[in-house]
């Protein structure tokens, strides 16, 4: 996965615990073994480089380099926060001060000094390699530590470290070839080291399948290789296959094989699956394992769109095949079961080729489809647009990067609108949050990205003639000025009206540096409320909410940076309270979630619906409920405290970091302390975070440094602001008995882990949950509102009184299973 960073600006709290948590205690890092060290890198202070498994470098200052939470931090030049790092992302990490050393040459008992660098390889996962020398090793749970010589003099040697983690090697050798060593010593001559080399040959060829199904192919030149290989390995009918792998009887393969002859038709494996003898994936593993057929990861293959084209969206989605790359005059498709001749068969047929079949998974093959042959849709009308560009050049002189209001309009009703239409639609099926339209300057290409679980990702890179037709084309679906290019704008597209789908968009266009103008969408999709119990409430959690909103009057509050879900909790907390005795009227800009028997207002500044507007509107209009979307100037505020202490439930959120700092806004912006005090109920703070992906999530035992990790982590909270200090040893134990008897399973507990698949694009990380702190009031938080005390201090006297951090809500998700420290770190 990528480097996660931290992007909280709101306060320095998180900033400065991550600053302490990288001094020395977390930097776990050693100079090298039975070595006098006589000058090196002080660990918080040197520049480092990490190199991640995407080939992306990053530099900066060590922060923290933690074997607990498996993590490694840098400050990089300019930023504000530390980038927080995975060390299942890094391929290696190199402090770029060497340490110089003075080898140390007195014996110790038992171990034998070697005052030389030994040679090193170090194969990478992605068939890179690494190699040099080495002052001795070390070896935790997380990688090897080298230490890479650099330059030897006649008293001083230098090497720098160099960490690689266990995740990135696929193998990795320290002082040369055991067999190249033995006939160093005399122990075997060279000709027996040739003999053993041979038979190790074989052997490997042997395991060529097994090798093809755990690495699997990716470019066209591993294809073509494993593809030429392919051709020495023997022919074996799936029975035998099966059979041979102990994973069918000999009675059941001949029941099966009775079915098949009986029907005339049905493949052999299909059989087996319908009668319950077996199941895909073992069917697909055993033929890749016996036949050496090669198992492609097509989610990192990249297919030539001349390729694609050798055969229709029709016969690739009737037979589930992609097609990969054109070898020896033969088409390679990925196909589920490539010994389906009847398949191999009829696409021979159908484009006139010899058809090589290699494997994928089904879920590989059903995503290359909708990608590959939406992709394709897309490049058939640039090129039907190219060719009216080609048109329009040649009757008159046309400058293609510029575009009138009349030529804009012209495109517009033709093509352009095809292309748009069709990245919306996509977005909408992706589930996608917001589309960015990046045009680049000079002859940079167009970007189109996608926001899905917050993170961006690269949909499509279009030709620079697009730029302005794209944005031209929103604005006029937005009802935006075309020709004002120099001030941003605001405006909405109701989608329906442009294709059979049902929904809004919120469209954001904003001017930027050489005349050109971003665009950023946003995609309301009307989507449905989610139920109380399932926006990730801690139990005790949503019992203090439900009993709170349960008042018929008062003031509830949820706060939030943009995009945490806020209003989601919302419509979650109203689903809860609505039935037809209660009058619910909400505000909402815009309104992204309908429900029945709710009356939904949505803002409009320009004709004077505004938040405060709407609340004295509804005050005249018999409510029971009133739902504000936010709490946007003291006006607001004012009108929503008058109507929770005349008799109506109040629902808003804020802008805030935490649920304390929630009341210091409100007391800021004027509001009256004693009639604040008798109308709140309780704040809700809450930040989603990345859950591990279902499909690839591990198991593991975690050892006893990390859960004393968590449990002090989870300790300090506890903690009175300002200190920072460690918990004491006492109060880590206690909490560590509570989470046995509340997570552990016969003492023992189980974390998880998610190494990445093809399902969340090998990031680990799949879908969004909500991550919550609730202050509830009391009689004391109430005097402290009367007397204005500072954030910190109500913070503090809500956790005495019971409440959870949202660090601590965060970790005790991790004990359940559901993210990681990683994440919870981010937030």
């Amino acid at each position: 996965m990528q480097a996660e960073t931290a992007i909280d600006f709101e306060t320095d709290e998180e900033t400065e615990e991550l600053e302490v948590s990288g001094s020395a205690p977390t930097l776990d890092l050693q100079p090298p073994p039975f070595a006098d060290v006589h000058d090196g890198p002080d660990y918080d202070k040197t520049q480092v480089t990490v190199e991640l498994n995407n080939s992306h470098r990053l530099k900066g200052k060590l922060v923290k380099f933690s074997a607990a939470s498996e993590s490694i931090a840098i400050m990089e030049p300019r930023a504000v926060v530390p980038t927080e790092i995975e060390m299942g992302s890094v391929k290696y990490m190199r402090l770029e001060k060497p340490y110089q050393l003075m080898i140390v040459t007195a014996q110790t008992p038992g171990i034998n000094v070697d005052t030389d660098a030994r040679t090193f390889e170090v194969f990478f996962k992605d068939q890179s390699e690494l190699t040099g020398n080495t002052f001795g090793t070390r070896t935790d749970k997380n990688g090897i530590h080298l230490y890479e010589q650099t330059k030897v003099g006649r008293k001083w040697r230098y090497c720098v470290h160099l960490f690689v983690p266990h995740t990135a090697i696929d193998n990795h050798i320290i002082g040369g070839q055991i067999g190249e060593m033995l006939v160093e010593e005399d122990v075997i001559s060279q000709e027996v080291l040739d003999t053993a080399l041979q038979d190790q040959q074989e052997e490997r060829s042997r395991l060529l399948g097994e090798y093809l199904v755990t690495q699997k192919i990716v470019d066209s030149a591993e294809l073509e290789n494993a593809l030429s290989r392919q051709k020495h390995m023997p022919n074996l009918k799936l029975g035998e296959i099966l059979v041979g792998e102990d994973l069918v009887s000999e009675g059941q393969l001949n029941e099966a094989l009775k079915e098949q002859k009986k029907k005339r038709k049905g493949a052999l494996g299909e059989i087996l699956v319908n009668r319950g003898v077996i199941n895909k994936d073992e069917i697909q593993q055993a033929l890749a394992k016996k036949l050496g057929i090669p198992f492609v990861n097509l989610r990192e293959f990249v297919v030539e769109p001349d390729v694609i084209r050798l055969l229709t969206a029709a016969i690739a989605f009737k037979h589930k095949v992609v097609p990969l790359y054109v070898y020896e005059g033969k088409i390679v498709v990925a196909i589920e079961n490539p010994m389906d001749w009847q398949v191999t068969d009829a696409l021979s047929f159908n484009i006139n080729k010899y058809v090589e079949p290699v494997m994928a998974s089904p879920e590989d093959i059903n995503w290359a489809l909708q990608f590959y042959y939406s992709s394709e849709d897309i490049e058939s009308t640039i090129a039907e647009f190219d060719e009216e560009m080609e048109t329009a050049e040649e009757d008159e002189d046309y400058d293609s990067t510029i575009f009138s209001a009349v030529e804009t309009q012209q495109v517009t009703d033709n093509v352009v609108v095809k292309i748009v239409n069709k990245i919306i639609e996509d977005a909408h099926r992706q589930k996608v949050s917001d589309i960015h339209i990046e045009p680049g300057m000079g002859k940079q290409k167009v970007i189109v990205r996608f926001r899905k679980d917050g993170v961006l990702t690269t949909y499509y890179k279009f030709p620079t003639k697009y730029r302005s037709v794209f944005v031209s084309r929103i604005k006029v679906m937005a009802h935006l000025d075309i020709s004002n290019k120099n001030r941003p704008q605001d405006g909405k597209i109701n989608f329906r009206h442009f294709a059979p789908v049902d929904i809004e968009l919120r469209v954001a266009t904003i001017p930027t540096a050489g005349g050109i103008e971003d665009v950023v969408i946003r995609i309301l999709s009307g989507g449905k409320c989610m139920p109380v119990n399932a926006i990730g409430l801690s139990t005790p959690n949503l019992d203090n909410l439900l009993a709170g909103v349960s008042k018929p009057y008062g003031l509830f509050l949820v706060c939030g940076p943009t995009g945490s879900g806020k209003s989601t909790t919302l419509h979650s907390i109203l689903n809860y309270l609505n039935n037809n005795e209660r009058k619910i009227w909400t505000a909402e800009d815009p309104v992204e979630i309908t429900q029945p028997g709710l009356r939904q207002v949505e803002v409009n500044e320009k004709v004077g619906m505004t938040f405060s507007y709407a609340m004295r509107a509804f005050l005249r209009a018999d409510p029971d409920i009133i739902m504000v979307g936010e709490m946007r100037d003291q006006e607001t505020a004012g009108t929503a405290i008058e109507a929770s202490l005349t008799g109506h439930l109040v629902l808003s959120t804020l802008h805030t970091n935490s649920a304390a700092e929630s009341i210091v806004r409100l007391l800021d912006m004027n509001m009256d302390p004693f009639n604040f005090a008798d109308a709140m109920i309780g704040i809700l703070s809450q930040r989603l975070t990345k859950t591990l992906c279902t499909s690839c999530k591990k198991s593991y035992v975690p050892d006893e440094s990390e859960l004393e990790f968590l449990a002090t982590e989870y300790c300090r909270e506890a903690i009175p602001d300002g200190t920072r200090s460690d918990p004491e040893e006492e109060d880590v134990k206690k909490q560590l008995e509570i989470w046995k008897q509340e997570y552990s399973h016969d003492g023992e507990f189980t974390l998880y882990k998610a190494p990445g698949c093809p399902a969340c694009l090998d990031t680990g990380y799949r879908g969004r949950m909500g991550v919550h702190e609730l202050l509830m009031t009391s009689p004391t938080i109430k005097g402290m509102i009367l007397r204005r005390a500072p954030a910190a201090e109500i913070h503090f006297e809500g956790v005495r009184s019971g409440m959870h951090t949202r660090k601590q809500d965060g970790i005790e998700k991790i004990l359940m299973g559901y993210t990681d420290y990683t994440q919870i770190r981010t937030i």
